[in-house]
């Protein structure tokens, strides 16, 4: 089964595999954080991470691990690493208690339990019994054999931090504690791993944000409906929201029917039950658990009801009703839309299920941006605690398209995102051919070769075990020559150990065995791969075969490195996006000739010192400007780094960039000023992006189009711009510079 990791996930593979190790050296226990957003794929990262643990290890060490995670969730857990694992042929074991053998974990098994289980003394696991079968004997009982216990605790903000689970992870004693977690809890640790939200972003996996109540500032009730509840409010709007959606998906192309969750709260003893009220409602809209369009999935004494198949993309289920037993873990990621009701005491948890909403249905970004967000209605009049939790993800206001605009249609740029940076793909194997022709590989290979052989250590003996040494004292090697199986590993490891730069992943493996097996004409040849093996592993030819692997590894890195950052031409005309939505970091400015409709710029703020002010004392400057200036019509502050955004190619180094320009401003008489502030330092720098942005300007007037502008700077008083092919700044000579007169 091949998994085609995303570029974060595998740096973060290759890094939480590098901390462990370093820390299994470490002297005492030592803890390591995983930090990774919900929706990012943790499980299956560290599915990956354990499986590259135990993978030709040559240090002796002999792993057994414990997964500890919160409600259901160890199920989900091992259900996935299980699934994970077994087609790989892997031998990493996903066990319960009652599948231990002889009472004790074996190397490479993993342990699910979770805290419900384990954290009181009267839990079956815990406490005392004849066949001392508990928890504490089954680790003392794997670590006697000389095996080192890896914990990894799962969703570890629910429940590290109580005192019963302090004595429970001292009383396991692990080498390594791994605290999985998008918000980790664990104190005083400085190791660990950080998947960035903005990554996984980047890469499709998860919605650009999530919003909260969108337009409600403009809902006006009928006077006529006042009786209406807030809870109707809420659900209407949810419901009007996914049949929106579904229409978009249409539109789009993908079989997505798009889900809306709704969570009540727990009942209550003298209360209506929510659940009866909601289905209630709902059945007024033709969506019912007889029709097949409502789920509903409450706890395991409660209903159950339309859940098979519910997460696959196209089925029929279109709301479906929950309580907490799916805040953690759960995964359906068609789930769009999230209704919540003012009857929860905890915004926190509240917060938690909004991951359930975050993940794309196919992992990437639509065209239409409103597929890429999450949506959630709520009657809770305060989200203030939301702040703390996903202040930077989380948006709560809007800035709309002014209704006058028209579209501009201006040609924009972006970046293709290149795979192949970190991993070899099937281009490898062709240019493996070209390396091998380059060095004469054919003419300097022996077919006569020596015996590939594993050397043991014969009589060794080490005198300090403190002393640090490269190789113990012996009295020689006893050497056996290696059968098929010690042959394939062996192989592997040489492919392994010769990937560098590139991360040692199974699929780039593969990639330069293939080579090795194409270039002596026996790719499908099974048969011949142990004599193939041999000849390169052999002692006189195993250093010509790694010099050519690296020749081969430029070869590719110069093709690649084309593609690294390749610019394409958007498909369609760019045009100001419809609306833009903003997070509590941004804070309202009443521009009145932005053309988003209310403006918010990003304010300082809060203990995070990667908040910084979007809009720089010369951009705020250059507003004030374009506010008074007659002829605007309207000015656009510009985005970056997104294909919704406008970008006009430029080189640097021989490499062709998108530059994303600060302004696009609409004059009266139609013209289209693209311009970019700069001051001091950063315009004598502006070199490339100024002459890449005048060819633009002069290719797409050649079109018809009526465009101008240029970097521009403040001086004395007077806004200046360059629009000249070949750009300098010399703050002291600006005879080039024309005045920019919109008054």
């Amino acid at each position: 089964m091949w998994i085609e990791f995303k570029n974060y996930q595998e740096k973060a593979i290759v890094r939480l595999k590098q901390e462990v190790n370093e820390l299994l050296d470490a002297e005492g226990n030592k803890i390591c954080i995983f930090k990774s957003p919900t929706g990012s794929g943790k499980t299956l990262m560290m599915a990956e991470s354990l499986k590259r643990l135990i993978d030709s290890r040559i240090d002796g060490k002999r792993l057994s691990f414990i997964w500890i995670a919160v409600n259901k969730l160890h199920d989900q857990s091992r259900n996935s690493l299980k699934k994970y694992y077994d087609p790989l042929g892997i031998g990493l074991k996903c066990s319960y208690f009652e599948d231990l053998d002889g009472r004790k974990i074996a190397e490479n098994e993993i342990l699910f339990l979770n805290w419900a289980s384990i954290n009181k003394k009267e839990n079956v696991y815990v406490r005392e019994n004849e066949r001392d079968n508990n928890l504490t004997n089954v680790v003392a009982r794997t670590k006697e054999e000389g095996r080192i216990i890896i914990l990894i605790i799962d969703e570890s903000h629910r429940n590290v931090e109580t005192e019963k689970s302090r004595e429970l992870i001292e009383d396991i004693g692990p080498k390594v504690t791994i605290e999985v977690s998008a918000t980790p809890q664990l104190k005083g640790v400085f190791r660990g791993v950080e998947v960035e939200l903005k990554d996984v972003k980047l890469e499709g996996m998860i919605k650009k944000e999530i919003v909260i109540n969108p337009g409600f500032e403009y809902y006006k009730l009928d006077k006529k409906l006042a009786d209406k509840t807030a809870d109707q409010i809420v659900i209407e709007a949810g419901l009007k929201k996914r049949a929106e959606l579904a229409k978009l998906y249409d539109a789009e192309g993908p079989n997505v029917n798009p889900l809306m969750l709704i969570q009540i709260p727990d009942s209550r003893k003298g209360l209506i039950d929510k659940k009866d009220t909601v289905v209630q409602l709902l059945g007024k809209y033709g969506i019912s658990t007889e029709n097949g369009r409502l789920a509903i999935y409450l706890s395991d004494k409660d209903s159950k009801i339309n859940l098979e198949n519910i997460e696959k993309n196209e089925n029929e289920v279109e709301v479906m009703i929950f309580k907490q037993a799916i805040a953690v873990g759960w995964d359906c990621p068609r789930a769009a839309i999230l209704v919540l009701f003012r009857e929860w005491k905890s915004v926190i948890f509240s917060i938690q299920t909004i991951g359930r909403i975050m993940r794309m249905p196919e992992h990437y970004h639509y065209r239409n941006p409103e597929l890429n967000l999450g949506y959630v209605y709520t009657s809770l009049s305060d989200i203030g605690i939301a702040e703390d939790i996903a202040r930077e993800y989380i948006t709560v206001f809007e800035g709309k398209r002014r209704d006058d605009y028209e579209n501009v249609d201006l040609t924009s740029y972006h970046s293709k995102r290149f795979r192949e940076e970190t991993r070899l793909s099937s281009e490898f194997v062709p240019i493996f051919f070209q390396a091998a022709d380059e060095l004469k590989l054919k003419d300097r290979i022996s077919l006569k070769h020596s015996i590939v052989d594993t050397k043991l250590i014969a009589s060794g003996k080490i005198y300090d075990v403190d002393k640090e040494t490269k190789s113990i004292e012996k009295k020689g090697t006893l050497n056996i020559p290696k059968n098929e199986v010690e042959l394939q590993n062996a192989f592997d490891y040489f492919a392994r150990e010769n990937l560098a730069p590139f991360h040692p992943e199974l699929r780039s493996i593969k990639r330069i065995n293939d080579s090795i097996y194409g270039f002596f004409g026996a790719s499908r040849d099974e048969d011949r791969w142990p004599e193939i093996q041999a000849i390169v592993l052999a002692e006189e030819n195993h250093q010509i075969v790694i010099d050519t692997i690296n020749r081969a590894k430029e070869l590719y890195q110069e093709i690649v490195g084309k593609g690294k950052y390749e610019l394409v031409k958007n498909d369609e005309p760019w045009n100001v996006p419809d609306f833009i939505n903003y997070n509590l970091t941004f804070a309202e400015r009443g521009y009145k000739r932005s053309v988003i409709q209310p403006y918010y710029a990003k304010t300082r703020g809060g203990d995070n010192l990667s908040l910084f002010e979007e809009d720089s004392e010369i951009e705020v400057s250059f507003i004030e400007y374009l506010e008074k200036a007659k002829q605007v019509k309207w000015w656009f502050k510009n985005g970056k780094q997104d294909a919704s955004y406008f970008a006009v190619p430029y080189f640097e180094n021989g490499q062709a960039k998108p530059f994303y320009l600060d302004f696009i401003v609409m004059l009266n008489d139609g013209r289209i000023g693209l311009f970019d502030t700069k001051g001091g330092i950063y315009a004598k720098m502006a070199k490339e992006r100024a002459e890449g942005l005048a060819e633009y300007i002069a290719d797409e007037n050649k079109n018809g189009k009526k465009l101008f502008g240029g970097i521009v700077i403040k001086d004395k008083n007077s806004w200046r711009y360059n629009s000249n092919s070949n750009y300098s700044y010399d703050p002291k000579d600006l005879k080039d510079w024309n005045f920019l007169d919109l008054s």
